[in-house]
């Protein structure tokens, strides 16, 4: 079976959204969410200009302490009040921190949210000459 989850030309396109664009951060590392005061964020949390995603604003990102170089891991989020599927990139984050985001997110039964961990295989069908 062809691999189709993990392309390499894929993670390219999200490196690109997320060099060609400013990070904001809106909300800092143990600053609490606006709306839900028991939810404290675990790394710095924002969004990046001039993008936008389904429900009309800029694409959200979720920065860790190590290095911000590439697009480490997405988290795609279902949220059954809102009716959407979101993704938010995460980018420097350690394996700890990438399972306190997701442990973050996952707090509420209303929203239920999965990693996506980068890997560098470039399946044969993405390969044009």
């Amino acid at each position: 079976m062809t691999n189709f989850e993990n392309n390499a030309y894929f993670w390219q396109k999200i490196d690109t959204l997320y060099f060609s664009n400013q990070l904001v951060i809106s909300r800092e590392k143990g600053s609490t969410h606006p709306k839900y005061h028991n939810l404290v964020y675990p790394v710095d949390y924002g969004y990046l200009e001039d993008t936008q995603n389904l429900a009309g604003e800029g694409i959200a990102v979720y920065k860790g302490t190590m290095s911000d170089y590439m697009v480490t891991t997405l988290v795609v989020a279902a949220d059954i009040l809102k009716k959407e599927i979101d993704v938010k990139l995460l980018v420097g984050c350690s394996p700890q921190e990438e399972e306190e985001i997701l442990r973050f997110l996952n707090q509420t039964d209303f929203q239920k949210s999965v990693l996506i961990r980068r890997n560098s295989d470039i399946p044969q069908w993405a390969i044009s000459e």
